[in-house]
């Protein structure tokens, strides 16, 4: 093969397989504990907080989910972030050029966020078949009984529903194209896709018994509109007419944080915050959406949305554009994330309702003299959200009114999918602090405390207050902080196991278990984990070699082990071939070359007691 893809999912008999493996050997699912599951406060034995929302119509039982990006490309990323409280899924976006060739490193967390990736790495209908593997595991293990005490039991009302957001670009060209098209009629009707994978569910799987349930076969019926920079405004009002009038579909439009202008942005990046470092892009302030044009473009929109019995958004914001002053990754340009873009979507969201009075979904929106009683406001235009969302922010951003939070730089930190309970915990203890025991209640409390504060909403309230008592968590000196290290190159066997390879990748490529007695005896500072790396599901972003404490990449360095021949052929480095139904032991190896003295050291780690989490017969 010339190029190796850069991911090669596993199939759903594989993802089934680890998950059965995990549970039994050590009680987890894709390494995440049952600690960090979550469990709808509504349920018996919660307090009756009820965090569900309504995304265009559709219920939801909590208002955060992983954004379109890394976290929504995989069926084991999707299911990750389900079991973590997710209940929001914006998909990664999809576009009829699905053979791209993406620059590695793409992802920098080193401090603040910036990437260079920019949509799917899968073909079209490898994404396709992604989503529909990820929407089955769901139905199975919201059925599976060992998983009822951390999710919620079905008679109780389960873990509650959620809701696949569909995220296409980039322009009307490549949506209107056949691909695409059948990308989203295919979301709309899975039913074909469905029965395929239903067949091979394994008969030798605990979940072999559900093989025969009713699994809905409409996933999805709305659109998070992806724009990407630059998308010229005529553009986007033509693709979101197409996708309501061609598909029959709910759109949420994705803006920029450029339609603050180069002063606004640079009078908060720079001056505000103090990332003097950061660089803005002339041109992308050229190319895009500007504030005049895109306030008659909602208006426009929204009217034509309801014309034709479809509801209407916008979500804030996109990255930001800034040139590449690090040199991390290889790109001229890379797009800025986290804390300082949560500042720039706040002070967007501001600035539109002003300009907007009484179109938004938002508490307070009709003015000072609304009935605080209405949190949602006058307006039916929805509001999405997703820059800079963590746990110490989410209650707040919530509290403005906008459904869902989606996470992306959160969960690329350590801990990763299982930093999302935690953040609804805290929410619910928001909720609970502020007397209310729902969202809409909890917004009401929140705008009356933000009008008894002088502000005019939520929004002008939590802009206020990150610019003024909170301004050191976005300001840069609160953001510069490296990760910490260790004076020790890393080996492939043996390590300061701190597991942060394993929480920060967001393709759940790296798996640990336990140091065999063998090896231990054999290698000196083997330590009590190996790390090893399923490379077809690595794509090389380089976040685990950001985090990893110790010198050298992980994803390199750790043993990289190979499912697929060709991948193995294509590759280069240290690498190891596994034959899953080979040998008395279940997995033979074949090493590349110069690593034939490590297949030894190998099988003990994939023979030990929680071993290799596929089956190897």
């Amino acid at each position: 093969m010339e190029h190796a893809p850069p991911l090669t999912p596993m199939s759903l008999p594989m993802l089934l397989h680890r998950i059965e493996h995990e549970w039994v050997t050590r009680k987890r699912i894709f390494d995440l504990p049952t600690a960090r599951f979550w469990k709808p406060d509504t349920l018996p034995g919660g307090s009756g907080v009820d965090l569900s929302f309504e995304f265009l119509g559709r219920p939801a039982a909590s208002p955060v989910g992983p954004a379109a990006g890394p976290h929504s490309q995989m069926a084991q990323n999707i299911v990750l972030s389900w079991l973590g409280g997710s209940r929001l899924f914006e998909l990664k976006t999809v576009q009829v050029l699905d053979e791209l060739e993406i620059a590695r490193p793409c992802i920098d967390m080193e401090t603040v966020g910036y990437n260079i990736e920019w949509s799917q790495e899968l073909l079209v209908h490898e994404s396709l078949e992604e989503y529909v593997k990820a929407w089955i595991i769901i139905e199975l293990l919201k059925r599976w009984e060992p998983l009822h005490e951390f999710i919620g039991d079905p008679a109780d009302g389960g873990a509650g529903p959620h809701v696949f957001d569909m995220s296409v670009g980039y322009d009307l060209a490549g949506i209107q194209s056949d691909k695409v098209a059948g990308f989203i009629d295919s979301m709309h009707d899975a039913t074909d896709e469905i029965e395929r994978l239903r067949a091979q569910i394994p008969d030798d799987s605990v979940f072999a018994p559900f093989r025969d349930i009713e699994i809905p076969s409409h996933i999805s019926d709305t659109i998070t509109l992806s724009t990407f920079h630059g998308c010229p405004p005529d553009e986007i009002e033509q693709i979101t007419k197409h996708l309501i009038e061609r598909h029959d579909i709910d759109v949420i439009v994705k803006l920029n944080p450029t339609l603050l202008g180069p002063d606004g942005v640079s009078s908060i990046v720079h001056d505000r915050l103090g990332y003097e470092d950061v660089q803005l892009v002339p041109h992308a302030f050229e190319d895009d959406l500007p504030f005049d044009r895109a306030i008659t473009l909602i208006d426009d929109l929204h009217r034509f949305a309801l014309d034709h019995g479809h509801r209407f958004g916008i979500k804030l914001t996109n990255t930001l554009v800034v040139s590449n002053h690090k040199g991390f990754m290889p790109d001229d340009t890379m797009y800025l994330s986290g804390a300082p873009l949560h500042v720039l979507a706040t002070a967007v969201l501001g600035r539109l309702s002003a300009a907007l009075p009484g179109r938004f979904m938002i508490p307070g929106h009709d003015g000072p003299d609304a009935d605080s009683a209405a949190p949602n406001g006058g307006g039916d235009i929805m509001v999405s959200f997703s820059a800079g969302v963590d746990k110490e922010n989410l209650a707040d951003t919530i509290a403005m009114g906008v459904r869902p939070a989606s996470v992306c730089s959160d969960l690329l930190q350590p801990g990763g999918y299982g930093r999302l309970a935690p953040m609804l915990k805290a929410l619910t203890k928001a909720v609970t602090e502020a007397g209310a025991t729902d969202l809409p209640g909890f917004r009401a409390a929140r705008l009356a405390a933000a009008r008894d504060a002088g502000h005019l909403d939520t929004a002008v309230a939590h802009f206020a207050h990150i610019t003024g008592p909170d301004l050191a968590s976005y300001h840069l000196d609160g953001n510069s902080k490296l990760p910490r290290s260790v004076d020790h190159d890393l080996e492939m066997w043996g390590c300061v196991a701190c597991n942060f390879c394993v929480t920060v990748c967001p393709n759940d490529a790296f798996f640990k278990v336990p140091t065999p007695e063998a090896l231990a005896e054999e290698v000196e500072d083997a330590g009590r984990q190996q790390y090893l790396v399923f490379s077809e599901l690595c794509n090389e972003c380089g976040n685990c070699l950001t985090f990893c404490p110790e010198n050298g990449d992980p994803a390199v360095i750790k043993p990289r082990l190979y499912l697929d021949e060709e991948r193995f052929a294509a590759a280069d480095g240290p690498r190891f071939l596994l034959d899953l139904a080979g040998g008395p032991d279940g997995v033979t190896v074949t090493a590349s070359d110069g690593l034939d003295d490590q297949v030894p050291r190998l099988l003990s780690v994939l023979n030990a007691r929680e071993g290799l989490p596929l089956p190897t017969t």
